[in-house]
C-alpha cells in the first residue's frame, strides 16, 4: 500500500486523566472517521505539561511498559478502529524514570520502545528533574501501514536524530511535542522555527514528517506556558500540506504516497553522495 493517511491531533489537558483520555480517544475516532490510518497524539496528553515546575509528587504519576492502562486504552482503540496509534507516557523502569513512546499496530500489539533522547532543560521545560536521557536508540517500528521513525519533542530539533531514523529505513518521521510560550522571555513566538526545523528534516532526507502539538494554557507556582499548537504535515520535499492553528482542539490529515517518496529520494542521490569520513566530528561535543 502506497497511499497513506497520516493524522496529527492536538488538544488542552488537564489533571482530569480520564477527561484527558476520552478527548484524545475522540480525536483519534473522529481522524480514522476521515480516514486517517496513522494517527499522532501529542506528548505526555494523559495530564498537564507537569515538567513546567520541579516538584517530587509528579513522579508518581509515571508506570511501566507493562500492565500500564493508557497503553492498553489505546491498543484497543487500535484494534477496534484499524489503524496505528504511537502513544507517549511517563515510564518508571525500576528506580528511573523516561518520557517514553510505544506504537499500538493496527491489530493492538503493543511494538517498540522509544525513550527521549535529547533532554531539555530551561525554565518551564524542567525535564532532567524527571526523565533520565533515553538508553534505547532511535527506534523504526514495523507496523500495517508504514515503517514508522519516532522521536519525541526536543528530538526534533537534531538533525542528526533524523537522518539516523532515516538511514534505519523510516518512511515517515513522527513527533509527538509539548512546546509554548517561554517563561523567561513571554514575548517570543518559535512557533515558526519549531515547523521550520522539522520541515528541513523532512527536506533533507526526502521523506514526510508528522508533528503533533498541545494547546492551552498551562499554569505551574511561579510561571505559565501558553502552548502554541500549529500541529502539521510535510510532504517528503519538506512542504507544509497542512496544519492546525494555535488553539483550536483538532485534527489534521494528509496522504502521502510512500511509494512516490522512495522513488523521488533514491532519484536524489543524497544518500548515495554522503561523505561519513568527514562527519567524525558529529561524534564529539
Amino acid at each position: 500500500m502506497a497511499n497513506i493517511t497520516f493524522s496529527a491531533t492536538q488538544m488542552a489537558c488537564s489533571w482530569d486523566n480520564d477527561d484527558n483520555i476520552a478527548r484524545a480517544e475522540a480525536l483519534v475516532r473522529a481522524a480514522a472517521a476521515d480516514g486517517a490510518q496513522v494517527i499522532l497524539l501529542q506528548e505526555l496528553f494523559e495530564t498537564r505539561y507537569f515538567c513546567l515546575e520541579q516538584d517530587p509528587k509528579y513522579f508518581s504519576l509515571a508506570k511501566s511498559r507493562k500492565d500500564n492502562p493508557l497503553i492498553q486504552h489505546f491498543a484497543s482503540l487500535a484494534k477496534e478502529l484499524g489503524v496505528v496509534l504511537p502513544i507517549s507516557f511517563f515510564e518508571r523502569a525500576g528506580q528511573v524514570f523516561f518520557n517514553s513512546l510505544v506504537v499500538a499496530d493496527a491489530d493492538g500489539t503493543i511494538k517498540g520502545l522509544y525513550r527521549k533522547s535529547h533532554i531539555p532543560q530551561n525554565p518551564g521545560y524542567e525535564e532532567k528533574f524527571y526523565f533520565s536521557p533515553g538508553n534505547t536508540g532511535f527506534q523504526i517500528i514495523e507496523t500495517k501501514f508504514a515503517r514508522l521513525g519516532c522521536a519525541i519533542c526536543w528530538d526534533q530539533w537534531f538533525p542528526e536524530a533524523a537522518r539516523a531514523m532515516t538511514l534505519m529505513g523510516a518512511e515517515v518521521l513522527l513527533y509527538p511535542t509539548a512546546i509554548g510560550s517561554e517563561p523567561e522571555a513571554p514575548t517570543l513566538d518559535s512557533s515558526a522555527h519549531w515547523q521550520r526545523v522539522m520541515q528541513g528534516h523532512s527536506a533533507a532526507n526526502v521523506i514526510p514528517v508528522v508533528a503533533s502539538n498541545r494547546v492551552g494554557k498551562e499554569s505551574g507556582k511561579r510561571s505559565e506556558i501558553t502552548f502554541y499548537g500549529s500541529s502539521f504535515i510535510t510532504d517528503f520535499t519538506g512542504e507544509k500540506i497542512t496544519e492546525a492553528d494555535k488553539w483550536k482542539e483538532t485534527h489534521i490529515s494528509a496522504s502521502i504516497d510512500l511509494e512516490a517518496a522512495l522513488r523521488y529520494r533514491e532519484s536524489w542521490s543524497i544518500f548515495r553522495d554522503r561523505r561519513v569520513d568527514l562527519y567524525g566530528s558529529l561524534s564529539a561535543l
